[in-house]
């Protein structure tokens, strides 16, 4: 099959002479295969998939994730470099060429499309899944899907009301050689007794110096990347400081900047915080307090904002406390170092009659190595699960597609879960501590921490309710 560069943006189709009428009435001039709407179907009777967002994420791993259960037939990216790094991917993997769009709503407007995957930086995920879901696609997006609690909230509406699928990025609930799955079997088993405590670590953001503001490279729609966030400069400096060997505004780099992200916060506390607040069976509420011990910030702030523009500015080392409703405490630290525990990335859970620690490549804890004698149920995992244990994340997706039942990733434990990390987040930017009512889900006493729930959005990029 040819393989073409049709990459065009929504302004260019919408200044063509063509223009919007050919859109309602033709097959697009920019299709880049010979397949039109709905023979994709006909050609192979599985799902097409829109994948918004082809960068790091997808070209690492999530595409192939894909392909055992859908067509990718469309890509969306505001990067031209990824798009059409993206498209020749797709071709060299499956022989099919994806059609390729600047502006996502196009791919959106397709009626071949039943599913999209979303690996944008943060500060899209939320605006592109309520419109997805608005235009009757199911979901799939990368973590943190949320900046915000009001996000959250927002989004847990609209599933609600529209009845799609939505799958959230969080692989430790199916994947991990099924470590964190055993961890949950042990406690709800009840081999570490009553559970009192959890210790989260997922490590600290790194600093950077200042950075420069250079143009932005011409593949790049540095306004349409910004969407919500305010309009500012590109930054960028092509160094060995750091294990993707530059610094910048944007691309991988987002993490970094709360602009964007909320740092480790949200990068690693969607997935440990979460596993965490499930084993401590407060998977769907909150915590009623969040106490800060410390935070250090690569610059100072006023007000909740960074006093600097010109580097990255999430915090690079942290501590807080969080208190549950059931009486459970759960420390979120950037690492654990206390007398009885060190270590860098992952959790440990404490009940009265024993711990373990868990992560992405190791479980250990004496009711761990009693499983030798007294192994887990048969049926443990599933139980742990909801159902069968399916074979892997996106296996999972495209099966509640087909059944229409709720994935081990939802929506609504996942906005429970970021909401504590972005109760975390409020606190350090603020610099107190915040008592939150999860019932209510609004923090208590203290308007100005409570106006932070939300977020200030650009003109003509605002999240629809």
């Amino acid at each position: 099959m040819k393989d073409q560069s049709t990459y065009r943006s929504r302004r260019q189709f919408l200044q063509s002479s063509t223009g919007l009428a050919a859109a309602c009435s033709l097959t697009p001039y920019w299709f880049s295969t010979k397949l039109a709407y709905g023979e994709h179907h006909a050609a192979n009777d599985r799902p097409c998939v829109g994948c918004i967002g082809v960068g790091s994420r997808w070209l690492g791993g999530l595409r192939e994730e894909i392909y055992p259960f859908a067509n990718i037939v469309a890509l969306a990216d505001v990067d031209a470099h990824y798009a059409d790094r993206g498209r020749a991917k797709c071709g060299e993997d499956t022989g099919r060429y994806p059609d390729v769009y600047e502006d996502y709503r196009y791919l959106l407007d397709r009626d071949d499309i039943d599913a999209v995957s979303i690996a944008t930086p943060d500060h899209w995920h939320t605006k592109i899944a309520i419109e997805a879901l608005r235009s009757g696609k199911d979901v799939y997006c990368e973590k943190p899907v949320t900046l915000t609690i009001d996000e959250g909230k927002r989004l847990c509406k609209v599933v609600e009301e529209t009845g799609r699928v939505f799958q959230v990025g969080t692989q430790q609930r199916t994947e991990m050689g099924r470590r964190f799955l055993q961890a949950l079997a042990l406690v709800q088993e009840g081999r570490l007794g009553e559970l009192k405590r959890a210790r989260v670590a997922i490590g600290g953001a790194p600093s950077s110096g200042s950075i420069p503001v250079v143009e932005p490279p011409k593949h790049l729609n540095w306004e349409f990347w910004l969407g919500q966030a305010p309009l500012v400069d590109y930054r960028f400096r092509d160094e060995e400081k750091n294990a993707h060997g530059i610094e910048t505004r944007g691309h991988y780099e987002f993490r970094w900047w709360y602009e964007y992200s909320g740092g480790k916060l949200t990068d690693w506390g969607a997935h440990h915080v979460d596993i965490a607040q499930w084993a401590i069976g407060m998977a769907d509420s909150g915590p009623t307090e969040v106490e800060l011990v410390s935070v250090n910030h690569p610059v100072e702030f006023k007000n909740g904002m960074p006093t600097q523009d010109d580097r990255y500015n999430t915090a690079t080392s942290f501590d807080l406390h969080c208190t549950f409703p059931n009486g459970v405490e759960m420390s979120i630290r950037d690492s654990v170092d206390d007398d009885d525990a060190q270590f860098g990335n992952g959790i440990m859970l404490e009940g009265t009659e024993g711990r373990i620690f868990v992560s992405r490549s190791s479980l250990s804890g004496k009711p761990y190595e009693d499983l030798k004698d007294h192994p887990l149920p048969e049926d443990a995992l599933d139980k742990v699960y909801g159902g069968k244990v399916a074979p892997s994340h996106m296996a999972n997706f495209f099966d509640c597609v087909k059944t229409r039942k709720q994935p081990i990733s939802d929506i609504f434990t996942h906005h429970r879960a970021l909401s504590t990390c972005h109760l975390c987040n409020i606190a350090m930017r603020l610099g107190r501590s915040l008592k939150w009512d999860p019932v209510a889900q609004q923090i208590v006493g203290d308007e100005e921490a409570n106006a932070w729930q939300t977020r200030e959005q650009r003109k003509g990029y605002e999240i629809p309710s």
